[in-house]
């Protein structure tokens, strides 16, 4: 089994930065299928961005060239920095990942972007 626990989340206003923390229950190289989602009132999670064990990312065109997934393969975290904020990335994000083919979430974490 995995823990995955987020962390990180807040209010800011427009244009302004968060980085995300997503800490595992066991070492993170272990760990495949790595990415973020959010998620808002009535609507599906969406994909946000994943990364692979080689350092490989991918970002939803909503996203691109405003936040940057990492992951400390070494340790046991993942993380998401977001850059420029817009109200529309007003969401909870959560972590996966996947571990002996099962996919594991954390509980969320809320970020409200608002003036």
């Amino acid at each position: 089994q995995v823990q995955l626990v987020e962390s990180g989340g807040g209010l800011v206003q427009p244009g302004e930065s968060l980085k995300l923390s997503c800490a595992t229950s066991r070492s993170i190289a272990a760990i495949t299928g790595m990415g973020w989602y959010r998620q808002t009132p009535g609507n599906q999670r969406e994909w946000v961005a994943s990364i692979v064990i080689g350092g490989a990312t991918a970002y939803a065109d909503s996203v691109k060239g405003r936040f940057a997934i990492s992951r400390d393969n070494a340790g046991d975290r993942m993380y998401l920095q977001m850059n420029s904020l817009k109200p529309e990335d007003t969401a909870v994000y959560y972590c996966k990942g996947v571990f002996r083919n099962r996919e594991y979430w954390g509980q969320g974490t809320q970020v409200t972007v608002s003036s």
